[in-house]
């Protein structure tokens, strides 16, 4: 990923683990974005954070230290889901164990896609995908996409300001 660029960025949890279902793990995910916006290296436009997979429309716009901030985002949020599970003593982090040179513990598929949004129709359609996401039928987490809390859709829809840290696309487009 460049800097200054939107992009549609999906990553799943290794072998699709639903780590992410229990709320203390979105909630990693969301102070990880939120930290990396208040410190103005990323602006977050859109995202959903799945029980084994995120979507985010994110523009990154400043290094952070001598990595890109979706790298940093990668590694704070894989360190605070390592502490969450040890602490804990989940046997889920057994799951998550490897043998590299660089880490004990993997918890990010590598192959994260990110695709680059050139256009506001883009972007709208990306975000009504991400909205939408619950409401699936193999996932069904609420009947109203604006009821699910770990979405930016209420953002949208109610104007909602829980979620105050997030950049309007219409700011940008």
């Amino acid at each position: 990923m460049e800097l200054n660029t939107i992009y549609f960025y999906t990553v799943a949890i290794v072998d699709w683990t639903h780590l992410l279902k229990p709320d203390r793990f979105k909630t990693i995910v969301l102070d990880s974005l939120i930290w990396l916006v208040n410190n103005k290296k990323i602006k977050v436009y859109g995202f959903v954070i799945m029980p084994n997979h995120i979507h985010i429309l994110l523009e990154n716009i400043a290094m952070n230290g001598k990595e890109m901030p979706y790298v940093s985002f990668m590694k704070f949020t894989g360190h605070r889901f390592l502490e969450e599970l040890r602490n804990s003593n989940d046997p889920l982090l057994q799951k998550f164990e490897v043998v590299t040179n660089d880490r004990n513990y993997q918890f990010w598929q590598k192959d994260g896609l990110a695709k680059i949004v050139g256009s506001r129709k883009v972007l709208e359609q990306k975000l009504d995908y991400m909205h939408l996401n619950p409401l699936q039928e193999h996932w069904n987490l609420v009947t109203d996409p604006n009821d699910y809390y770990f979405s930016s859709c209420s953002f949208y829809e109610l104007e909602d300001k829980k979620f105050s840290w997030l950049t309007h696309y219409m700011d940008e487009f």
